[in-house]
């Protein structure tokens, strides 16, 4: 079966004048347009594609890399909003459509949204949609506390940042945990911290425990080099301060300085640290 939103693996069967038909194991065939068709090819080679529906909504084939695929979440531009709905850009001739009931909030053009792709059983259309809470879960949970990770941050409220864990659930990282710049549509690593009686999620953006002091250390030596020896911090700074300069909170600090203390990295004056 030729899976419409997804790349397939298919047999080249034919040459005609608007371009290659190809094939699946169960006789399904989807046509390449001849704009992609590539310049050395055999009847009978194996390529892969990308399938979808063009504007005639007629399956197609093409070998560009689309911004999205069904099951995927993506952080994606609208490039046009009219009486159906938002359009998104996936890098694909046919722009994605996110119709007005799949909109958590009305989409405005040059907006970027994080969106989940799928395939609408009852018009076989390819859409978007922006009511991810619908397509994740933490009902049956897949991890566990100290795993790591991929996220995908969603949005930011009073308390921190939503993410999406591993494209199935839905975790939060709290404001002051967060010690780097970050945005929405995001893809970073992450640590789950805690799971909750009612299943919510915790999630830390750097290791847990003892783990963070190597890295921290790291970090912290690498701005003290990059910034001739010296950087004008110590265990009196103020936090913000430390933030800023390094993304991190002033307790990792005060555990990385001490690490790199004790390996005589570096001294600790009244006016910060220098390395030695």
């Amino acid at each position: 079966m030729i899976a419409l939103g997804q790349f397939n693996t298919l047999e080249i069967l034919r040459h005609t004048s608007v371009g290659l038909f190809l094939g699946d194991e169960e006789d399904n065939d989807i046509l390449l347009p001849n704009k992609y068709v590539p310049e050395a090819y055999e009847i009978g080679d194996k390529i892969e594609v990308f399938c979808y529906l063009d504007y005639d909504e007629r399956p197609v084939a093409t070998n560009l890399e689309p911004g999205i695929t069904v099951g995927e979440f993506q952080l994606l531009e609208v490039v046009e909003v009219n009486e159906f709905g938002a359009f998104l850009d996936w890098n694909l001739e046919k722009h994605l459509l996110v119709p007005f009931r799949e909109q958590r909030s009305k989409m405005q053009e040059k907006q970027w949204y994080v969106v989940f792709c799928y395939l609408d059983e009852k018009s076989n259309r390819l859409v978007a949609s922006n009511k991810i809470d619908r397509f994740i879960s933490n009902d049956q949970l897949t991890v566990k506390v100290r795993e790591k990770v991929e996220l995908i941050i969603t949005r930011q409220t009073d308390l921190g940042w939503e993410v999406i864990i591993n494209n199935k659930h839905k975790g939060l990282v709290y404001n002051n945990e967060v010690f780097k710049k970050i945005a929405i549509g995001d893809i970073m690593a992450g640590v789950i911290k805690e799971i909750r009686s009612d299943n919510k999620i915790d999630i830390s953006l750097q290791p847990l425990g003892e783990k963070i002091l190597e890295p921290a250390a790291n970090k912290i030596f690498e701005t003290l080099t990059a910034h001739g020896g010296f950087l004008p911090l110590n265990d009196k700074s103020d936090p913000e301060l430390i933030r800023e300069e390094l993304q991190m909170s002033k307790k990792t600090f005060k555990k990385g300085v001490g690490t790199l203390y004790k390996a005589r990295k570096i001294e600790i004056k009244p006016d910060g640290i220098h390395a030695i």
